[in-house]
């Protein structure tokens, strides 16, 4: 039987498996933004919508840094970004959420670095550390 956590994800297993190899790929550790607009309004907001765009906002964040720190993954955070969308399949208000919190990651990077420094390197550590730690706890607790 499907819990209401669980149904509230378009398919958990596919979730599941798109969270840890987000994890995965935080865990090992590009640059151009998601573009997208809202189509319609949501009715329901899940209850791990908020962890999601913060996962969203470092993965876009990552995107910017890695590439400018000589990292060579050419579009590798922003594929899992759009891993995630894929997983998830979110429409309207939810979808653009989630597509303006990673271009805030990139963006606000951008504004800010031109080049890799060491504050850039600590940055980077300290994403690697909370997108992996997001993506194991909404594994955890979501993905049955």
């Amino acid at each position: 039987m499907q819990s209401a956590a669980s149904g509230l994800i378009g398919n958990p297993l596919m979730t599941r498996r798109v969270l840890i190899a987000a994890s995965l790929a935080l865990a090992l550790a590009g640059a151009v933004p998601l573009a997208g607009t809202a189509v319609r309004a949501e009715v329901a907001v899940a209850p791990f919508d908020g962890s999601l765009q913060r996962l969203a906002e470092i993965l876009g964040a990552l995107h910017y840094l890695r590439s400018i720190c000589g990292a060579n993954e050419g579009m590798k955070w922003r594929n899992e970004m759009q891993a995630v969308m894929d997983a998830e399949a979110p429409s309207g208000d939810r979808r653009a959420r989630m597509i303006a919190s990673f271009n805030r990651g990139y963006r606000g990077y951008q504004q800010t670095y031109r080049s890799c420094t060491p504050a850039a390197d600590l940055v980077i550590r300290r994403y690697l550390e909370e997108g992996s730690k997001i993506a194991r706890e909404m594994t955890a607790r979501y993905a049955n």
